[in-house]
This record gives C-alpha cells, sequence and structure tokens, in this order.
C-alpha cells in the first residue's frame, strides 16, 4: 500500500465513479481500476460496491476512507514542510480553529510573521473541538484553537486575552429582539440552532439541569450557516457575539444570555511538538506578545 494508491482510492470514494476518478487522476480507467484492485487483494476485503447509482463504499471502504484522509492529509503536510526546508522566507503553518472574533488576534501575530517571511503559507481547517484535537493528534495540525480548556496532561495552550460572550441571533422582526437579554424562559418552546458540542456542554451547564425543556431544532457546526435559517425564519442560533454580522440592515439582532454565559478560547499544542521551522518562530512570536494587545484595538 502506497499513498498514490490511497489518493486514487479517495478520488473514486468521492466521484462515486471510476470513469470521473479516471478523468480527475488523468489516467486510464483500466489503470485505475488495476490500481485498486491490487489494493483490494493486499488488505482481503472489497472496498466497493456497485450500485444502480453510482460506486457505493463497502463497510470496510468507508473504514478505510476515514484512515486515508488522514494518512495522505500528514503525507503532504510532510512534503510541503520539506519542500519548504530551504526556504528563508517562509514555510508551512497548520491550524485547526473554533469560530471565535478572537480569531484576529492570532491572525495579527500571522501577518507580523509574514512581514518577516512572506512566504509563510497558513493551512486553516474550521471544526469543533473534536474535529481539531484528532487532527492535532495525528500530526496533521500544528495548533489548535479551542473554545473549551484544554487537557493539562496532554497539551501545551495559551489562553486568549478576552472571552466570547454567548447569545441569541435572532430575525430583526422578532418580537424577541424588543428585549435586551435573552432568560431561560424565553428560550422555552423555540426552534433553536446551536453546536452540538455547546448545546451538550456551556448550553446544558447554563440550564442548570433544564435543557431538556428546550429544543434543539438543528445542530451546526458552523454559525454562519445557522444564520442563515435565522434569516430564513427557521429558528433561532445560539451563538458567540461578533461572529454574525448583525448590522443595521442585516436583518438580524444579537442579544446576550442572561445571566451572562462567557467561553474563554485556547491556543493548544501538542506537549512534545515535532515543529517545522516556521511553527517554532510563530510559537516563540505568539509566547512573547500573544497578551500585549490593548483594549482599544479589540
Amino acid at each position: 500500500m502506497n499513498i498514490q494508491t490511497l489518493k486514487y482510492f479517495l478520488a473514486v470514494a468521492r466521484e462515486e465513479s471510476f470513469t470521473r476518478a479516471a478523468e480527475i487522476l488523468h489516467i486510464t480507467q483500466p489503470a485505475l481500476s488495476k490500481q485498486l484492485k491490487f489494493l483490494e487483494d493486499e488488505l482481503g476485503k472489497k472496498l466497493f460496491k456497485r450500485q444502480v447509482s453510482g460506486i457505493k463504499l463497502t463497510a470496510e471502504g468507508i473504514l478505510l476512507k476515514s484512515r486515508a484522509e488522514n494518512l495522505v492529509e500528514l503525507s503532504d503536510k510532510i512534503v510541503e514542510e520539506f519542500n519548504s526546508m530551504d526556504d528563508v522566507t517562509g514555510g508551512e503553518i497548520y491550524f485547526g480553529l473554533a469560530e471565535s472574533y478572537q480569531i484576529r488576534y492570532l491572525a495579527r501575530e500571522i501577518r507580523q510573521l509574514k512581514n518577516s517571511y512572506p512566504n509563510l503559507h497558513c493551512n486553516i481547517a474550521s471544526g469543533d473541538t473534536e474535529q481539531v484535537i484528532g487532527k492535532l493528534d495525528k500530526g496533521i495540525l500544528d495548533f489548535a484553537v479551542l473554545a473549551e480548556t484544554p487537557d493539562f496532561y496532554k497539551y501545551n495552550f495559551l489562553q486568549f486575552p478576552a472571552a466570547d460572550v454567548w447569545g441569541l441571533v435572532i430575525p430583526a422582526d422578532d418580537e424577541l429582539a424588543r428585549l435586551e437579554k435573552i432568560q431561560f424562559e424565553n428560550l422555552i418552546g423555540l426552534p433553536l440552532f446551536c453546536s452540538g458540542q455547546a448545546w451538550r456542554k456551556e448550553i446544558a451547564e447554563w440550564c442548570g439541569g433544564k435543557i431538556d425543556k428546550l429544543h434543539l431544532e438543528a445542530s451546526f457546526k458552523l454559525s454562519y450557516n445557522g444564520s442563515i435559517f435565522v434569516k430564513e425564519g427557521l429558528g433561532y442560533l445560539l451563538t458567540f457575539d461578533k461572529i454574525i454580522d448583525v448590522s443595521e440592515g442585516s436583518g438580524l439582532v444579537f442579544r446576550p444570555l442572561e445571566p451572562k454565559l462567557e467561553t474563554k478560547l485556547y491556543l493548544v499544542w501538542k506537549k512534545y511538538p515535532a515543529f517545522s521551522t516556521m511553527a517554532e518562530k510563530f510559537l516563540s512570536r505568539v509566547q512573547e506578545k500573544f497578551f500585549d494587545f490593548n483594549d482599544d484595538r479589540v
């Protein structure tokens, strides 16, 4: 088994067609089929099943897909890091980011570093804690930004300068928009949108054991998508302040929760990381200057 064969496999899994995958990969279909037959023989399992609607993965194929994605991603990271070793003006850094207005602090430090190293390239992935921590543990990411307290025994971390305030995103013409703050009783009976992670943790704690009285209409990993549903009148979004456009004319307003609910943000990296030179330079800079922001810049 090699990385190129896994890339072939992922292309077929994604396209659900040997023909389309072969076109994208710029190889012949017989050559592609032969490579994947070798892969099935090596693993001793069927990876694909043919249906009227196209090629589908078997249970074994689904398992391989989850493993292959991580392996290919890590392989690409290694190649990019080694290719940039001789480039004294840049290199690669890999981030997994939670949604927060405080990402601006991170962006400012990246901008300053890029002024000194113009060929610095940042690879950014977004997701909840489960998604980004999994990639951090596998070495696919150098740093993760988490909206929850990290494991002190597994990771090093820096706390961001501020905290994110929770509230409700509401259609501007809704009766709830007249309120200055949103209390638990105001949420009862409403179709609510929220990230699954926050619903089970921060929101559940804020509810004081009464979360079963609230209705989670749908969970969103990205608050922006949830805000679109709010605009269409499908429900109300529980999220952080300052990440959704609620300016005049947006059709939305934000009202903070009462009692106040805040979440701290953390920049996290592994205890014993295998950093590239550029990742080390970034960390050194952040450790030195991360908390030197003035309040009037927030």
